[in-house]
């Protein structure tokens, strides 16, 4: 899942060529795009849902930040077609880029 909306993919970051970067991940992995996803300091934000053999190992959603490289990018991509999370270990480079989003309140 990849943010594009009130911060990320927007010119408030810059130096990121976002078009490129949703189109480069569109050729190679599935993706779906996200309004905000209210974490706005690490834009642009990218999250690596597992597969269904990475859900049946346990293994949770991967939220990745402030992910601006086109390097970063590609690490993305060599890891979720390895299996991402649950399958194949998170690369080192990676984990630099990875944090826990906050939790979310729900309406009482």
């Amino acid at each position: 899942m990849v943010c594009r909306d009130c911060c990320c993919g927007s010119p408030k970051v810059t130096g990121a060529d976002h078009a490129a970067q949703t189109a480069r991940l569109r050729a190679e992995v599935p993706v779906r795009v996200s309004d905000c996803l209210d974490v706005c300091e690490q834009a642009n934000v990218i999250v690596v849902q597992p597969s269904a053999a990475g859900r049946a190992a346990g293994a949770r959603p991967v939220w990745l930040g402030l992910v601006n490289d086109p390097d970063a990018t590609g690490d993305i991509v060599t890891w979720v077609r390895a299996g991402g999370p649950g399958v194949a270990p998170l690369p080192d480079i990676l984990g630099l880029y990875a944090f826990t989003p906050p939790r979310r309140r729900t309406a009482p």
